[in-house]
């Protein structure tokens, strides 16, 4: 990232927030936390859009086993949690941030910002898309992808032992290794809907592992970071 870039786009795991429904990994939000305000202290800002992790596939597993639901209403599902995340976020950071989550990435909102976070929108996409309309509205060309993996691998490292990491890959090649629609609850490094945009917008993604904070910050400084890359 350019030295001159001064607002961040995170797209904020669920994952890391909540590692387990019902469990909230209360330290790594302190460590989060105090992370951001050290660099609000030095003049960035920040756009920050969290996922429902899983109390979100929580929710929509549970009344899956109850009733047939609908695509649209487990993305439903989904926006709720993610509204609640958002919530929680803004709630740690009240003295710094925008009193307002921004529920519509198009929604008009006060200049007077350095704390931003954001929220599901609409069903038929993941955050990922959503911190990609921001980032085109704030002409940032740059995502910084925050979840619960490290790389991004050519195929599931947990079920397969010869998987392997990519540190760079063009957007061409990624999108080739995920699915090309979204369904709710789909689970992979950037979902497809949002690749597909920041491929045509030439928005790159730095895939990191969120919990690893000071990795964390080398990729918020432009530095040299453990993870993937991904760009036209």
């Amino acid at each position: 990232m350019s030295k001159n870039t001064q607002t961040i786009v995170i797209s904020l795991g669920g994952s890391i927030i909540h590692p387990k429904p019902g469990v909230i990994d209360i330290a790594f939000l302190k460590e989060f936390r105090k992370l951001i305000l050290k660099f609000l202290k030095k003049g960035f800002k920040f756009i920050i859009i969290p996922g429902g992790g899983k109390i979100s596939r929580a929710y929509q597993t549970t009344a899956s086993k109850i009733v047939n639901v609908s695509d649209s209403d487990k993305d439903w599902l989904g926006i709720h949690s993610i509204r609640l995340n958002a919530h929680l976020l803004i709630t740690i950071f009240r003295n710094v941030a925008y009193p307002v989550i921004l529920d519509n990435p198009h929604k008009p909102m006060k200049n007077h910002w350095k704390l931003l976070f954001a929220s599901g929108w609409k069903p038929g996409w993941s955050t990922d898309y959503v911190a990609t309309l921001l980032a085109q509205r704030f002409k940032i060309k740059e995502i910084i992808n925050a979840g619960n993996i490290s790389f991004v691998f050519n195929k599931d490292p947990l079920k397969y032992k010869d998987a392997k990491f990519f540190r760079e890959i063009s957007w061409t090649k990624y999108r080739k290794l995920i699915v090309q629609k979204w369904t709710p609850g789909l689970s992979t490094p950037f979902d497809p809907v949002a690749s597909k945009l920041a491929q045509k917008l030439k928005i790159r993604v730095l895939v990191v592992k969120g919990t690893e904070i000071r990795n964390l910050e080398k990729a918020i400084l432009g530095k040299k970071f453990e993870g993937s890359l991904i760009k036209s």
